[in-house]
């Protein structure tokens, strides 16, 4: 994709590092995204719970997709005012400082390996939720890097002798493109650095007392940093371009929907669905399994999120597709459900691998309720898309209760919000005004516009605002006492999806 840019602009790169992909997108001032290139990378599942991506083939893949993304928009390393980063999070690197080379394939925030290692840290959970804000779970960087240090040969020792050096995708990233062996700089942004259960969350710093209850030598750890700076310049790839902005790819989202006051929030619907709300300066705790995580850091006081995440949304409608084969493509589900009024009775409760926040009900699995001879295709697409708004619904009042700071207004972005019928489904259940911004690249142009700030490009926040522009907008409709009688319709389907899953004899 390109649009027509004058030679002499200058533009913002974002790498957006994903989970499948790579790709360069630029950006002007107006926060218009005038080229992107993309390359994808292979996925390794070695054995069942496990994930690891290729680091090295990731690295490539920026020196590919960042002159490809100029050659479309006919320009050159001399129009690019800064380079920011955002990344898949929790995704973990080691690799040797001398020579560059990881130690072992990087392993992915999907992977479970470290089940065993987060159940022997049950004991101390106190210390992490304290500390660092997150509770033991193999999610997080922190227990995949005890397993590589493990389990890697040499690894142990090479990063107490400091020879071996640790990051998530976006340090990799930017010690790679200002010299690698050759004088890169090591560091982590804050937002990537709080989801590794080694950071403290108020003093934005490693907590030596974490990284001794997960024998981590701090040797290892980058120098934490925030989301707008200039960390170093490029070298080889765009020759002087400084490196200036990095954001987890779901904090990045925050910022590119200018989610910058307290109670704003955003929701990025995708295969999964991440709802992030910014809480301003205070950490909120939560009784109900959401995570307290920085939202951004630009200047010297951190704004914090509450985030909570819902596993299954998008591969909900896949689901319907493949392995029911009701609709031939994901599209099709809003026509098929616009054929009925409402779902007829019926519910399905999408908790294929447990019911995750703010239930936590390992024990559940996917259930279909109400059904009827009455019920066919139509209701079940419409219930389907349902499901999506009342897991929305559950977080958010979650997020409400433990912040005690009502969310305002949901900004949304990817690819689910082409769905207008899913949309208005949201807004009625929320009772909430649901926008969608002209852009839909809210996790790229976060990344641009931390690194644009950081060298002056942008002036402040507040300019970035004026770049939102509302594509849509869905209004609540819903009759409120219809709204209080499906939403105990759904809990009560959510009550019969407990219980399933039992150890096996």
């Amino acid at each position: 994709m390109t649009a027509s840019i004058p030679v002499s602009e200058r533009v913002v790169a974002a790498i957006d590092q994903g989970t499948t992909s790579t790709r360069c997108l630029l950006f002007t001032r107006s926060g218009r995204m005038v080229a992107v290139a993309q390359r994808e990378h292979r996925q390794f599942f070695p054995s069942p719970g496990r994930a690891e991506h290729d680091a090295d083939e990731i690295w490539r893949a920026v020196t590919r997709v960042v002159p490809a993304a100029l050659r479309r928009a006919g320009l050159g390393p001399e129009n690019v005012a800064a380079l920011g980063i955002a990344n898949q999070r929790e995704t973990t690197v080691i690799w040797n400082r001398h020579t560059g080379i990881p130690l072992a394939r990087a392993i992915t925030w999907q992977d479970t390996r470290t089940d065993a290692i987060v159940a022997d840290l049950a004991g101390d959970a106190g210390l992490y939720s304290r500390v660092s804000g997150l509770g033991p779970a193999t999610y997080f960087a922190g227990p995949r890097l005890q397993w590589l240090l493990d389990h890697v040969p040499g690894a142990r020792a090479g990063a107490e002798r400091g020879d071996v050096l640790f990051g998530t995708m976006e340090s990799w990233l930017i010690w790679k493109l200002t010299g690698g062996p050759d004088g890169g700089v090591h560091v982590s942004d804050v937002t990537n650095a709080s989801r590794t259960m080694l950071m403290d969350l108020r003093t934005l710093e490693w907590s030596p007392r974490l990284c001794a209850a997960l024998r981590v030598p701090e040797a290892m750890l980058p120098r934490i940093v925030p989301n707008a700076q200039v960390y170093g310049t490029c070298t080889g790839l765009l020759p002087g371009v400084p490196v200036a902005g990095a954001l987890g790819d779901q904090q990045a989202a925050l910022v590119g929907q200018t989610c910058f006051a307290p109670g704003e929030a955003k929701c990025t619907y995708g295969t999964g669905a991440f709802l992030l709300k910014n809480t301003g300066s205070r950490i909120a705790g939560s009784e109900h399994g959401l995570i307290p995580t920085v939202g951004y850091l630009f200047g010297d006081r951190p704004v914090y999120a509450l985030e909570g995440s819902i596993a299954v949304t998008g591969s909900l409608v896949r689901w319907f597709r493949d392995a029911l084969g009701m609709i031939s493509t994901a599209a099709r589900i809003e026509t098929l459900a616009m054929s009925v009024p409402d779902n007829g009775g019926c519910y399905v409760v999408p908790a294929f691998s447990g019911l995750y926040a703010p239930h936590w009900y390992p024990d559940a699995r996917g259930v279909i309720v109400g059904l009827t001879s009455y019920i066919h295709r139509g209701h079940l697409a419409r219930a389907v898309l349902e499901a999506t708004a009342w897991q929305t619904r559950e977080v958010l009042d979650a997020m409400n209760a433990d912040s005690g700071l009502p969310v305002t207004g949901l900004r949304v972005d990817g690819g689910m919000t082409a769905n207008h019928l899913l949309m208005q489904c949201v807004a009625d259940v929320l009772d909430l005004t649901v926008e969608r911004p002209l852009g839909s690249e809210a996790v790229s142009l976060g990344a641009a516009y931390a690194a644009g700030l950081a060298v002056g490009y942008w002036p402040d926040p507040e300019v970035l605002r004026r770049n939102w522009h509302r594509a849509a907008a869905w209004e609540p409709a819903m009759d409120p006492k219809r709204r209080a009688r499906e939403h105990d319709n759904w809990r009560r389907a959510v009550e019969r999806s407990t219980g399933w899953a039992r150890a096996e004899p």
